[in-house]
């Protein structure tokens, strides 16, 4: 493992200085999921949610975050993102969500995909809650990334982490 890059010499948390990497295009994808009763599963699937559709409200939320970021991400660059798709499919007994996020900067795009399925995912709580307080949100993890000086990563499914 390499040196802390959002520490200075002293110690105290700083913005890494970017201004001497490469442009390139940068892709980052993230997944999560808010598991819960079969009974609040039917209730999405039927429209019968008090306060309206969370899988649409979700996405959306997802997508608005994945903006605002580095306003959530206190050492985040801010990026000019070029594409966000923020997906949520219901299974049985849980929200499965995904983000995908496009960039071409100086900076990768993980914190982004990130930031959109958890937000994503407590907008499937606020939108539930009224029926099912004890959702869970779990697995929110990077699945996969591309560009950048660092190279690709691809989670490998077999292994808890990496």
């Amino acid at each position: 493992m390499g040196k802390l890059t959002h520490m200075d010499s002293t110690g105290q948390a700083t913005m890494v200085d970017v201004s001497k990497k490469a442009v390139t295009r940068r892709i980052a994808r993230a997944s999560g999921k808010v598991s819960m009763r079969p009974e609040t599963a039917r209730a999405i699937r039927d429209c019968q949610t008090p306060k309206g559709d969370p899988l649409e409200t979700a996405r959306l939320a997802g997508i608005q975050a994945a903006k605002r970021t580095a306003d959530l991400i206190p050492l985040c660059h801010p990026l000019l993102i070029e594409h966000v798709d923020v997906t949520a499919e219901l299974g049985d007994d849980a929200v499965y969500l995904a983000a995908n996020i496009v960039v071409t900067g100086k900076t990768g795009a993980e914190m982004e995909a990130l930031t959109a399925v958890s937000v994503a995912a407590l907008t499937v709580y606020d939108m539930c809650k009224a029926i099912d307080r004890g959702m869970t949100i779990e697995a929110v993890r990077l699945e996969a990334k591309s560009g950048g000086k660092s190279g690709a990563f691809t989670r490998d499914t077999g292994a808890a982490s990496q």
